[in-house]
């Protein structure tokens, strides 16, 4: 993902005035490497090999992590991504836009499910679960080819785009010029509004109810859909350079509210003996609390990052540039990092609480080292 980032590989992003984007975008990335690091670690399942913490206050902190992570992080990269999309689509035209998604997207989604998927699961089986067998051995009882992994979100992102490129076909749809740009509170409205429909959606489809095999969970979708949207029409509205400094002051305001209430939703789960399910999805009034708060806060830091991004971070240096441009490589392979270096420490007699502190940021670094020489690989930069 170059700012090309959110537009996978797209060259719409090369004016300066863009550069924010691209620093934006490779802080997600490592937003997303430190999830799943901390799910590797602080969790019994979710990930593909786990040691549980038994340190509370790790737990603790850890769930806080992954729960605001999960509020904006990939619904953000919906958004910007959504934002290239058009200017893509007019300048490309319909058949070579959809031929080179096709290829830029559903490569690696080829590659991860034959290809990295298998071998970090044997890793797994290997190392892990100590069965001492060889690779094609294991691939003889492999049964589990169509498994996404992380890339269900570029499966999603080339579903969206395919829709958006038949749409524009078939409706000859226009996003130009219908709307003014948001205001704080019609941005709050937005997300509580986004947050009941979320809270719907999870009535019958929990938050961890997963549609195998392709990886997606329903209950995220509202938000992913609804900034896919955005993106398309803040695009083509300008909102991005529309948004104001009092904007971002008080959607800070909502956010540091926010973070302040969620210490409520452990109140609510140890005090009223909670299932924890029951902030997951069903018809349960502490779902539609977390539903509405998860899309407020999450809302609320997507837009003052993008606000303070583009008046404090638009600009870049040279490993900045290279950090973003092996963005993409980091998404896909970052899993294989997690595991190889999770796997290497599995028999180091300390507490995983510990193992986080000291293998986060060593799995974060060698993430971007190996992204960036996937990228040398020939042919690899005209894919990702």
């Amino acid at each position: 993902m170059t700012t090309a980032t959110a537009s996978m590989n797209d060259d719409s992003g090369s004016s300066k005035k863009l550069l924010y984007i691209d620093n934006i975008k490779v802080l997600l990335t490592i937003l997303v490497v430190l999830h799943h690091t901390f799910i590797a670690y602080s969790s019994s399942e979710g990930w593909y090999y786990n040691e549980e913490t038994s340190f509370l206050g790790m737990r603790i902190f850890t769930t806080a992590c992954i729960s605001i992570n999960q509020s904006f992080f990939m619904g953000y990269f919906f958004l910007l991504a959504a934002y290239f999309t058009s200017s893509s689509y007019s300048k490309k035209g319909i058949s070579k836009f959809i031929k080179e998604r096709l290829i830029r997207l559903g490569t690696p989604i080829l590659f991860y499910c034959f290809i990295l998927t298998p071998f970090i699961c044997y890793l797994v089986y290997y190392f892990g679960r100590e069965h001492h067998i060889t690779f094609f051995e294991y691939l003889s009882g492999y049964n589990n080819w169509i498994d996404l992994g992380v890339t269900w979100f570029i499966a999603a992102l080339l579903l969206f785009t395919l829709l958006y490129a038949t749409a524009k076909k078939i409706f000859k749809i226009t996003f130009d010029k219908l709307i003014a740009v948001p205001n704080s509170r019609s941005i709050l409205l937005f997300s509580i509004a986004l947050g009941i429909i979320s809270f719907l959606v999870r009535i019958i489809f929990p938050v961890g109810w997963i549609l195998k095999p392709i990886g997606f969970q329903p209950g995220h979708f509202p938000q992913y859909i609804a900034l896919f949207s955005v993106g398309l029409l803040a695009s083509k509205n300008n909102w991005f350079d529309q948004l104001s400094g009092e904007t971002a002051k008080q959607l800070k305001k909502v956010v540091w509210y926010c973070l302040l209430f969620f210490p409520v939703f452990f109140i609510i789960k140890f005090k009223l003996n909670t299932p924890s399910s029951w902030f997951s999805g069903g018809f349960h009034w502490q779902a539609l609390l977390y539903a509405v708060w998860e899309q407020m806060i999450g809302i609320s830091i997507l837009t003052t990052l993008l606000i303070k991004g583009k008046r404090n971070w638009n600009k870049t240096s040279k490993l900045l540039t290279k950090a973003s441009r092996s963005s993409f490589a980091v998404y896909i392979f970052h899993p294989l990092i997690i595991v190889v270096f999770t796997l290497c420490v599995r028999n180091w007699d300390i507490e995983p609480a510990a193992k986080i502190l000291v293998m986060t940021p060593l799995i974060i670094i060698i993430s971007f080292i190996f992204g960036s020489l996937v990228l040398l690989i020939p042919g690899v930069k005209k894919i990702i």
